[in-house]
């Protein structure tokens, strides 16, 4: 998420840093990002000029000193704990008026924002996968974010060419309680032996949906999507409807991500 949420900055005109402590990683969301916009070039959806002048704008680092900016969106792994450590070293190579926001898919914001620094600078800022090509952004607010943060969040999602959704802090936002029963239900008629993957994400492919609940699972990743089916799940008091499936689990335990291992509910090339 964090190489194409650079990517669709950049292509926006903003000058973009991408930060990781993985030198691979960075590496790796360096080669998809020039990957991307070779193949919009290909398409004739870029120039190969536009191409270049979007690759000037984007830098890449392993340094957190590196990481001074105006706006800084967090896209890392979905442990509270881990994302608070984050923001903490941010804001010390960050001034005050900076805004700190979060692509987290079901935390809470809210308990976030008590322990960084300047919480009136942060918010959820939500994006869905691939970045690049999906329109919807969701701009969360928290109870202590103040009203410029949320006004200059929605401007910039305008400027990426996406849909911004404001909401309010809650277990899942809105699309990911909205979509829980998605999944989980799918999951359940392959529990209980009612069908099987490929029928299901057939049926619902030909009503409508632009892919079944298996493909999409494989598409986010299963630790992703698993770990906002508990946060979901815990945040509303443990109701049965949304308990978490124990073949996602089994899953995610076996390293069976979905498309960025190569195994999932399907098997990717890589």
């Amino acid at each position: 998420m964090g190489s194409g949420i650079a990517q669709v900055a950049a292509m926006a005109g903003y000058k973009t840093i991408l930060f990781d402590v993985s030198a691979e990683m960075v590496q790796k969301g360096r080669s998809a990002i020039e990957k991307n916009l070779q193949t919009l070039t290909e398409r004739n959806k870029l120039t190969s000029a536009e191409q270049q002048l979007i690759l000037t704008r984007i830098s890449y680092t392993t340094s957190i000193a590196d990481c001074a900016a105006d706006l800084l969106i967090e896209a890392i792994v979905e442990k509270p704990e881990i994302k608070e450590e984050l923001f903490k070293n941010l804001a010390a190579v960050n001034t005050s008026e900076a805004i700190f926001a979060s692509n987290t898919s079901s935390l809470s914001l809210t308990t976030l924002a008590g322990k960084i620094p300047h919480p009136g600078r942060f918010a959820g800022l939500h994006f869905f996968n691939p970045a690049p090509l999906m329109k919807l952004v969701e701009v969360v607010m928290t109870p202590l974010t103040d009203d410029t943060t949320i006004k200059t969040l929605t401007a910039v999602a305008i400027q990426m060419d996406k849909t911004p959704v404001l909401c309010r802090d809650a277990p899942g936002f809105i699309v990911n309680h909205v979509a829980r029963p998605y999944y989980l239900e799918a999951l359940r008629l392959v529990e209980e032996g009612l069908a099987d993957i490929e029928t299901i994400d057939q049926v619902m492919e030909a009503t409508g949906f632009r892919m079944g609940p298996f493909r999409l699972m494989d598409l986010i990743g299963n630790d992703i999507n698993y770990a906002v089916s508990c946060s979901v799940y815990e945040a509303m008091g443990q109701p049965l409807r949304l308990k978490p499936s124990p073949i996602q689990e089994a899953q995610v335990k076996q390293g069976a991500l979905g498309r960025k291992t190569g195994k999932g509910y399907y098997r990717y090339e890589q």
